[in-house]
């Protein structure tokens, strides 16, 4: 008996390694938020080009039209000039989105391990998420690993206070011995002897370190404490930022779709009167750079 300490040790131990599992989980989280964010940003991206695409055809027919109508006299060369102007701009911007979904493919295959595919649009996340905040950020904090980490570092110096302590603690140690010896001769004689010994000691004075190792793990306790208290403190605010994000990109999705639907309408008005004479050019390259907007 050595005042728990062997007992203490273990279970010391073996909340390490569940702190270790749990920093894993972490680990893996922040994977699966990658692979999540590469895999949305590729769409994104794709998304964007294709429009760019869109939107530099609409620009060179404009540009057409425009020609068409300076040789019938009804804009002049300035309004040419502007059409040219907003393809160069249309190019530059199809340019930049190359660009971007190439750095998303290449991040893409970095992350994933795999050169993307034809990609399907992802589902909304509505049916893994909780449907209050107050539950979202109850679920938050019960399975966020950074916080299960520190429970177990908070058992990991609980031990070792109670480890310091054993040091103060009694010892005792049993010893014990059997033998047996066979003789020789055909007489067959044998001899049996067993002995046991115990080992009781007591600590009277040892300079006062020990005492000194068990404030020191006391005080380590008291810190692993607040560490759990703060990545608790953060989990809650990662869960109210997230939802308010959640929230509000719910609601801006709807709202844009409403702007898209009504630019598009006002593009359609502007051609109209832009071919009955009553709209320039230019407001005709403004109403398409605003619905691609």
């Amino acid at each position: 008996l050595n005042g728990f300490q062997t007992a203490n040790r273990t279970r010391q131990a073996e909340a390490q390694v569940f702190a270790a599992r749990e920093t894993l989980r972490n680990i893996e989280q922040t994977v699966l938020l990658n692979a999540a964010t590469a895999y949305m940003n590729l769409l994104r991206d794709a998304g964007v080009l294709e429009l760019q695409r869109s939107n530099l055809e609409v620009l060179q027919e404009q540009l057409r039209q425009t020609k068409a109508r300076l040789e019938s006299g009804n804009v002049t060369a300035t309004d040419v000039s502007q059409a040219e102007a907003r393809l160069s701009v249309g190019r530059t911007q199809l340019f930049a989105a190359e660009a971007a979904y190439a750095t998303s493919r290449a991040v893409y295959r970095q992350v994933i391990g795999l050169d993307p595919g034809k990609l399907a649009p992802a589902s909304p996340v509505d049916r893994f998420v909780p449907h209050t905040q107050p539950a979202a950020i109850t679920a938050g904090i019960a399975q966020n690993p950074l916080v299960t980490v520190a429970q177990f570092n908070v058992d990991v110096a609980t031990h070792q206070v109670k480890v310091a302590e054993g040091a103060l603690y009694p010892t005792l140690s049993l010893q014990g011995t059997v033998q047996k010896n066979y003789e020789a001769a055909m007489t067959s004689l044998q001899t049996f002897t067993a002995g046991a010994s115990a080992q009781y000691s007591m600590p009277l004075y040892q300079g006062g370190s020990e005492y000194a190792a068990i404030r020191q793990a006391k005080e380590t306790q008291g810190q692993k404490q607040l560490d759990l208290s703060v990545a608790r403190d953060q989990a809650r605010v990662a869960v109210a930022q997230a939802w308010a994000q959640l929230e509000a990109s719910k609601s801006s999705i709807e709202s844009t779709r409403a702007q898209v639907k009504a630019a598009e309408a006002a593009l359609n008005g502007v051609r109209e009167e832009a071919r009955l004479g009553q709209r320039t050019t230019l407001d005709v390259l403004n109403a398409q750079q605003e619905l691609v907007n």
